[in-house]
């Protein structure tokens, strides 16, 4: 997937529950479009869809923004966490909990990294219908390294409780 010019396609799921999700996800994309050596070229309709984890919150606002970008999986991350800690998110080391903007790494060429921080693609990719169906919903046929052609993968989960909603 890398291109003469190096650019890489990668992936980025897009989620918010805290304080106007709608906006933080809408401002996401924007935000997106700025990181340094990378352009948007595409995003997802937004859909609500229940919390993942077991833990009682509001529903979450989601989405996927395809990219092209010359950075490396490691600077591409670093760029996403700036955008969460200015929609002031803390990583405090607790999961599935409400979030102002969570930004996911989900895929990154045909790269496989399990390093210290980063994994890609995404680990749970394959299980979450919040992250499937806005992705199929731009790159259906995306074979996603090690996992499989995302619309397959879409198939085995419930995606009852993730639907599109209007943006406008």
């Amino acid at each position: 997937m890398e291109s003469e010019s190096g650019r890489v396609a990668a992936w980025v799921g897009l989620g918010s529950n805290l304080d106007d999700p709608q906006a933080h996800v809408l401002a996401a994309f924007t935000e997106l479009a700025g990181i340094r050596a990378t352009e948007l070229i595409r995003t997802s309709s937004l859909y609500r869809s229940a919390p993942w984890g077991g833990i009682e919150q509001p529903a979450f606002i989601n989405a996927v923004a395809q990219l092209q970008t010359r950075l490396t999986p490691r600077e591409l991350l670093e760029s996403l966490l700036a955008i969460e800690r200015r929609h002031g998110r803390v990583r405090d080391g607790k999961r599935w909990g409400p979030r102002t903007l969570d930004l996911d790494l989900l895929v990154h060429g045909e790269a496989i990294i399990h390093e210290d921080g980063l994994e890609v693609p995404h680990p749970q990719l394959a299980q979450r219908a919040f992250v499937l169906a806005p992705l199929a919903q731009i790159a259906a046929h995306l074979q996603v390294p090690g996992m499989g052609v995302v619309a397959e993968l879409l198939r085995r989960v419930d995606a009852s409780q993730c639907v599109p909603i209007d943006s406008a």
